[in-house]
């Protein structure tokens, strides 16, 4: 079996505080990720990059000082566009970059590969394909370098050339 990851396509990452030019172009080709992943049977889940109002006092938001996906607002939602493809796939909260719910679910999966995609690709999509790597070594990990993005060009492609080289099959 297989597993897609939807990463954080959330209101604030597409056209909220954290928006960025082209972070919605990518979403024709997920939900046609999505539809192709049901259809053949295999698993789909979700991710939502999750903070609270102390946001700033945490390490992240000291860091990255922009109050983004806040629990409850508009920003820590779903795309509208994606809602209807992901009702129903289970969703994984997470406070920080990577989701370690995420590595146990995946660890107890035994998937023959699990692909990623989604925002932002030099922070959470390759964080989370890391730790996908660490709890299934032995599946195939994949991101579509299609269905990811960043606001920073070179740090879009320095995320896709880490990934390569730690044989995570970029495509």
């Amino acid at each position: 079996m297989r597993l897609l990851v939807v990463v954080d396509m959330q209101n604030d990452f597409i056209d909220g505080s954290l928006g960025f030019e082209g972070a919605g172009d990518i979403i024709p080709g997920i939900l046609s990720r999505i539809e192709e992943y049901k259809a053949s049977g295999d698993e789909v889940v979700y991710t939502l990059d999750t903070h609270g109002e102390d946001y700033l006092d945490t390490q992240e938001g000291k860091n990255l000082p922009v109050v983004h996906c806040i629990e409850g607002t508009d920003g820590h939602k779903l795309a509208a566009s994606l809602v209807d493809a992901l009702s129903g796939c289970k969703s994984f909260l997470k406070p920080t970059f990577g989701s370690r719910e995420l590595g146990g679910f995946i660890a107890s999966g035994n998937y023959e590969s699990v692909e990623l995609c989604g925002l932002v690709s030099n922070i959470c999509v390759i964080s989370n394909a890391m730790l996908a790597k660490a709890f299934a070594p032995e599946a195939k990990i994949i991101v579509d370098s299609a269905l990811t993005a960043s606001a920073f060009p070179d740090l879009h492609q320095a995320a896709l050339d880490v990934m390569k080289g730690v044989q995570i099959e970029v495509i």
